[in-house]
């Protein structure tokens, strides 16, 4: 099994101590933990993409090339790039370049996104998101693989024979696709035989678990070699300590206070106990031997092979966060990697560098770039893939 550190680079004050960092220091925090995952022996850091209070991960693809130039080994992810809202063109040269300059470490997990706030910026309807998503995946995917791109498109003008630079260093790059609530997401990566990374934060496990038996299904009507499946899986919460009585005294300020901020917001409240929220949620919250178990019942369930962390403190004490992290490495991941296998492929960079006289790959020629498969009747609104 691999493991990932992830942030959405939110910006509130700490929901313990009611303190907010400037937005200097938010930035130059994500830094040192994507640093700190590193030397801890994390396999990957993601960094979320959101357009709207109270996040300020609106720009991941400059966060990323800091953090590549800060690390040497680690694996680096988006959580998730809202392809929905982005020109595909000006996404692969944003990730492109990325990806060259940190020596082909770049994973991408793509997704409709969320929130009210962000469509209108954008100007994106509940009614034409997953139309967008759709189009705009198969042109950014189509982009990565040719050297001359020629579609038709709905949401951007067409492309005839278009060139678009600078050549990727992987060919191609691994795209894994969020998933929360929705059929939509689960059917386009099943039908690109592309890796899926359920959400797995805001419900208990079952309607993740119907989602994920869903893309099986899926990527079996599509053709695709059931060896192949690769699932990942995000978790609510990370508090490891030597007892279960002292990982429950030690989070319980943060479960309270982050209740009433959902209470006062008016958002929904799944688990209205801390004892509830660890039993029933995702959270990994307890003794190592807590932990291990819990992640084999999910295992159980999703069959997944990547899980994802919080890299961020969020309520904990920097000092909770950090032995935590280091007691999650040093008991916790290794008896995971033992027990669960990695994804059934490298986790290095995907494919090799072309030489400099390789020909460019043949074009097939302009698609039409619509739906390809039917939205369903309640898509619901998708959680951020690493929340």
């Amino acid at each position: 099994m691999k493991f990932l550190a992830i942030t959405l680079i939110v910006h509130r004050p700490d929901p313990v101590t009611g303190v907010q960092k400037s937005t200097h220091d938010r930035f130059h925090e994500v830094l040192d933990n994507a640093v700190l995952a590193e030397e801890l022996g994390f396999d990957g850091f993601g960094v979320g993409e959101r357009h709207e209070r109270p996040f300020i991960s609106s720009s991941p693809t400059v966060v990323l090339s800091h953090i590549a130039a800060l690390t040497k080994r680690i694996r680096l992810f988006t959580a998730v790039t809202t392809l929905s809202l982005l020109d595909p063109v000006r996404a692969y040269e944003d990730y492109a370049t990325l990806d060259h300059l940190s020596e082909g470490r770049l994973d991408l997990i793509i997704g409709k996104g969320n929130g009210a706030a962000q469509r209108d910026l954008f100007q994106v309807t509940p009614d034409d998101q997953w139309d967008r998503n759709a189009e705009s995946y198969e042109v950014f995917r189509q982009i990565w693989r040719q050297d001359k791109v020629t579609a038709r498109t709905r949401f951007r003008p067409s492309l005839k024979d278009a060139e678009v630079w600078p050549r990727p260093y992987q060919r191609p790059v691994r795209v894994w696709h969020g998933s929360a609530t929705s059929k939509e997401s689960v059917d386009l990566a099943a039908r690109y035989g592309d890796p899926l990374f359920s959400a797995n934060v805001t419900n208990p496990i079952e309607p993740y678990a119907e989602l994920i038996r869903h893309y099986r299904e899926r990527w079996e009507f599509y053709g695709h070699d059931p060896a192949g499946i690769t699932v990942g899986a995000g978790t609510a919460g990370l508090l490891v300590t030597r007892t279960s009585q002292e990982a429950l005294d030690a989070y319980r300020p943060v479960f309270e206070a982050n209740l009433a901020f959902y209470e006062k917001a008016g958002l929904p409240v799944v688990f209205e106990t801390l004892e509830d929220f660890v039993e029933r949620s995702s959270a990994l919250i307890g003794s190592p031997q807590q932990i291990i178990d819990k992640v084999h019942r999910y295992h159980e369930q999703f069959g997944h092979t990547v899980t994802h962390l919080h890299a961020d403190a969020s309520g904990l004490t920097d000092l909770q966060h950090r032995d935590s992290l280091e007691l999650f490495q040093s008991e916790v991941a290794p008896v995971l990697r033992r027990d669960i296998p990695d994804p059934p492929f490298s986790w290095g960079p995907v494919g090799n560098r072309p030489a400099a006289d390789e020909p460019p790959p043949q074009n097939p020629g302009p698609r039409n770039l619509g739906p390809q498969s039917p939205r369903p009747q309640n898509p619901g609104l998708e959680e951020p893939a690493h929340a």
